[in-house]
């Protein structure tokens, strides 16, 4: 006896489509509407964009409803000696396992407010009745082939749920480019497969790193940290607590702050009397780190090429050594890294390492600008204020002061203005605004600088001293650094600052003596 009519089968491939699908592409509300057919409620459909949406989606709602009770209708099928024709017991297998997720997401979402509130190993006593639900929806039907014990099953569903929460607590916005972001930050955890992750991938993926690169103010951090706190954590059904700690795993270094030495020694680790300073031995964070912990290194095409050989001795064999120590030590975590900077013009300048490159770029995520953002979808920027000023003051006047900051932007800067420092400039924007009535942008930022330098030197307007004072500033107005602008530069912190100083000064004229000295 087959456990499906033709209708019922059409409804459990969408539901197992959905259940394995990417939640933030179109093609997921696509399966709901396959799924639900004329119950489907457009009014409800595009809740992966809504960040604020919060709960159950209505048209998902009501899937898991004809999910339930189409699975217990297949199981007394199954108990009463049914025979189920080819393909049914996995499409049987997909809806159980669709409907125990939305089943235990309310658990899910109390044990991570409780890790928030106190990060610590906690016993999972929930598990036992997930591991009753097991037995009694797939004992007796599991096919030997697709028994995955329960603890795995558990650990996956404690991952799509973190997931889902990380991704839409860091990554803001509904524009086409920022659910364009989500999406890749989940394919970077979960990647294209989900069934294929489930299976076999979970445990390899620490092995791949990620390079996520971006203008600076776009949020890269945050990418790494959804994708980090995201991993993978086996269950042990004996002492009901997972193998790690998630909250604490994700090490961020910023590389760009540190110099060479204490880049080492922050990643490495050093012996005693290594350099001057080193009275101790310690330990770096690719040692601190946990097996399935993250080590994010923040705007890594800043390293001298010395310390990129180390790292990619580290990404090839997973070992290094202590500054001054001669014992070869192990790395077990994952790799993310990130980057302002164009790394194809990097390494033609011999600036950063191909094979190093090579190593990172096995998974790739750009994150997008807030110009991008804004110029797709104009309403962003009133959201992405109101966001931000939730954060700052408080619900209570929130919306009252976004109305008056949006209010301002449009009418003082127009919504084409670049926004060169990204959400991180908009945060200050708000700020200034709600304290001042007004933001006053950094005339280094402005629109057209590169071109009129370029025109200037076609033309031969400039002395090699303005030249140089240009220059520096229009690489300052990339990084917005003075320590970055004078590595770039290959020249001293202070001669960096005394040009840009001199750049944004007012030129004195020149007399008509002086220039008829000069002819």
């Amino acid at each position: 006896m087959a456990l499906f009519t033709r209708e019922q089968k059409a409804f459990a491939v969408a539901a197992s489509n959905v259940g394995y699908c990417n939640p933030f592409l179109p093609e997921r509300i696509e399966y709901e509407r396959q799924a639900l057919g004329s119950d489907f409620r457009e009014a409800d459909a595009h809740w992966n964009v809504r960040v604020e949406s919060e709960g159950v989606p209505p048209n998902v709602q009501r899937l898991i409803l004809r999910t339930a009770r189409l699975v217990e209708q297949c199981r007394a099928t199954l108990a009463g000696g049914g025979k189920p024709a080819a393909g049914e017991l996995d499409l049987y297998e997909d809806m159980v396992l669709l409907l125990l997720f939305h089943r235990y997401i309310p658990q899910f979402d109390r044990t991570l407010q409780s890790v928030a509130q106190e990060p610590k190993r906690q016993r999972i006593a929930f598990y036992r009745d997930f591991e009753r639900d097991i037995d009694h929806f797939l004992g007796p039907a599991r096919q030997p082939e697709s028994r995955e014990p329960p603890a795995h099953l558990f650990a996956c569903f404690f991952q799509l749920r973190r997931a889902f929460h990380h991704i839409f607590r860091y990554i803001i916005g509904a524009s086409e480019p920022a659910v364009q972001l989500r999406a890749a930050v989940w394919q970077s955890i979960f990647t294209h497969d989900m069934r294929r992750y489930r299976r076999t991938l979970f445990a390899r993926m620490g092995d791949i790193a990620t390079l996520v690169a971006g203008p600076s103010g776009t949020g890269k951090e945050l990418v790494a940290r959804a994708i980090g706190l995201s991993r993978y954590i086996p269950f042990d059904a004996r002492s009901l607590a997972f193998g790690e700690e998630y909250a604490e795993s994700f090490h961020p270094i910023n590389l760009s702050a540190l110099s060479p030495t204490l880049i080492e020694s922050e990643l490495f680790g050093h012996k005693r009397g290594a350099f001057t300073g080193a009275i101790q031995d310690r330990a770096g964070w690719l040692e601190v780190c946990e097996p399935l912990g993250t080590v994010f290194l923040d705007e890594i095409a800043e390293i001298d090429t010395s310390i990129q050989v180390k790292l990619l001795r580290v990404l090839e064999s997973r070992e290094f050594q202590r500054l001054g120590d001669t014992q070869t030590r192990l790395f077990r975590g994952k790799v993310i890294a990130a980057t302002n900077r164009n790394m194809a013009e990097e390494m033609r300048a011999g600036r950063f390492r191909a094979d190093l490159y090579y190593r990172l770029c096995s998974d790739m995520i750009q994150t997008p600008s807030l110009h991008q953002q804004i110029a797709a979808s104009p309403e962003e920027l009133g959201r992405l204020i109101l966001f931000i000023v939730r954060r700052i003051a408080g619900e209570q006047e929130a919306p009252r002061i976004a109305r008056e900051v949006e209010d301002w932007v449009r009418t003082n800067l127009g919504l084409d203005y670049p926004w060169p420092g990204n959400v991180r400039e908009l945060e200050q924007c708000v700020r200034n605004v709600m304290i001042r009535k007004a933001y006053q942008p950094p005339q280094f930022a402005r629109t057209g600088e590169t071109e009129s330098l370029v025109a200037a030197i076609e033309a031969g307007q400039l002395t090699a001293e303005q030249l140089l004072q240009r220059y520096c500033a229009l690489v300052y107005a990339k990084t917005g650094s003075l320590q970055k602008t004078a590595r770039r530069l290959g020249l001293d912190r202070r001669t960096v600052k005394s040009k840009i100083d001199a750049a944004s000064s007012p030129q004195p004229r020149h007399s008509a003596m002086e220039d008829g000295h000069a002819r």
